[in-house]
């Protein structure tokens, strides 16, 4: 090798080293570090999730990040896999969960024999899905879930849909920002068996996921999968066509065309109706049948919430799901619930201008001028947080200055100020932010 061949190769493998480095420096695609003015903003999200799902009467749960492979298996067949981060682990396939719905039906099929339902259950936990990212969609993010078991009732579906729309006035969204998109799995299965599948009802669940991705590649993409020959499905141009005209209908009186005389699905759906109108909220959850939800566990009502201006992904979802107990191994038990993720609000948070001012949890400020007040600083602070305090002791050799003015940017409500001076006196300077005024205390009244 020459000797200019032999100082490329070893600049190329400099910067593969280096590459590795700097990307041993960043988070993974797809995952996001929370730094403080991040995580005052991911813990009120929190807050107002909890405080919300608290005003329903649902519990909190939570379940471990890593579950067995096979759960997810059962629960979405052997091509959710691909989207899992999985790993083999002394001799068992485990995964990072990639959303809580199964975790939760597990403990369900656990506890079955003894729980009182219906239950109320809601969780946020930190879910992992590898797929492609888009805007609002990463490979990593949390999520608030409420569940209700045992419910056969549209009384759940209805709780669940006020408890979304009182989170989203909650956030300071403006009515009729945020729309529910709602359907019917049973409707839709029915129109189609009474029609297109009649002679073919098997393909329904495989049809569904297709038509799910109508919003995403366009009808004329889906009437494509629907006819392919070599497909799972196998419609015909007319059938595909008629599929088409059904997901088209925007009311309950335009969807009953295409229902079976005397339709359950169509009777649910009003009898929800009128409920959401009890509730109010009858206008923000307006009928579509386009929405089918592509998982197949869904046997019911499924819905979507999207921001009215259609600029971002789903906000949330959800839907009622029977059978999930059942295929996973448990008795049939009837369950509906929905997942909010957080990286989709966040975004439309942001583009409203709606994300309030949240700054540092302080209270007091405790500052020393030298070591030799250290150790009074110290008694002092100490006393405040046994009081309840939040309180920040200045360490180092911070100046007076920028103190102050982190301070007052922070939000402090005081600054207590030892220095040779106050030693000398028995006391202690107290600076009211608020108020800018200054008296002193007497260090004694800090001690024990």
């Amino acid at each position: 090798m020459s000797r200019a061949s032999n100082r490329d190769a070893k600049e190329k493998k400099t910067d593969a080293k280096s590459g590795q480095v700097s990307r041993a420096l960043q988070a993974p695609r797809g995952t996001r570090d929370f730094y403080p003015e991040d995580m005052r903003r991911r813990t009120w999200l929190f807050e107002q999730f909890r405080e919300v799902a608290a005003g329903f009467g649902f519990e909190e749960v939570d379940a471990p990040m890593v579950e067995h492979l096979d759960l997810f298996r059962r629960k979405a067949g052997e091509e959710i896999v691909d989207q899992l981060y999985h790993f083999e682990l002394h001799d068992r396939e485990l995964a990072l969960r990639a959303e809580m719905t199964p975790s939760i039906a597990r403990m369900v099929i656990a506890r079955q024999g003894a729980m009182r339902f219906p239950i109320r259950w809601f969780t946020i936990t930190q879910n992992w899905r590898y797929e492609r990212m888009t805007r609002g969609r990463k490979r990593e993010h949390y999520q608030w879930n409420m569940d209700v078991w045992g419910e056969p009732g549209v009384e759940a579906e209805a709780e669940l849909l006020s408890a979304l729309l009182s989170l989203i006035d909650r956030l300071g969204l403006a009515r009729g920002k945020v729309k529910i998109r709602l359907n019917s799995r049973a409707l839709l299965e029915e129109s189609l068996r009474e029609g297109v599948l009649r002679e073919r009802p098997q393909v329904f669940e495989p049809l569904c996921v297709v038509i799910d991705k109508i919003d995403k590649i366009g009808p004329e993409a889906v009437t494509e999968q629907l006819c392919d020959p070599e497909g799972a499905i196998g419609l015909t141009p007319d059938q595909a066509a008629r599929v088409l005209e059904i997901l088209g209908a925007r009311s309950l009186d335009e969807a009953e065309k295409y229902a079976a005389s005397d339709s359950p699905a169509i009777a649910e759906l009003r009898e929800l109706y009128t409920l959401l109108e009890a509730y109010g909220i009858a206008d923000q959850v307006p009928f579509d049948a386009s929405v089918v939800r592509g998982l197949a566990y869904y046997t019911g009502f499924v819905f979507e919430a999207f921001d009215a201006g259609g600029t971002l992904r789903a906000i949330a979802g959800g839907g009622r799901y029977d059978r999930l107990a059942e295929t996973l191994g448990g008795k049939p038990v009837p369950a509906a619930g929905f997942g909010f993720g957080d990286v989709v609000i966040g975004e439309l948070l942001e583009d409203e201008g709606l994300w309030p001012e949240l700054l540092p949890d302080v209270q007091d400020i405790v500052y020393a001028f030298g070591p030799a007040e250290k150790p009074a600083a110290i008694q002092v602070a100490t006393r405040l947080r046994t009081q309840g305090r939040r309180v920040e002791l200045s360490l180092g050799k911070t100046k007076l200055k920028r103190l102050l003015g982190d301070a007052d940017k922070s939000g402090a409500e005081r600054v207590f100020l030892i220095g040779e001076a106050e030693m000398s006196k028995g006391v202690v300077k107290v600076r009211d932010l608020a108020e800018k005024q200054e008296h002193e205390e007497a260090l004694s009244s800090f001690e024990g």
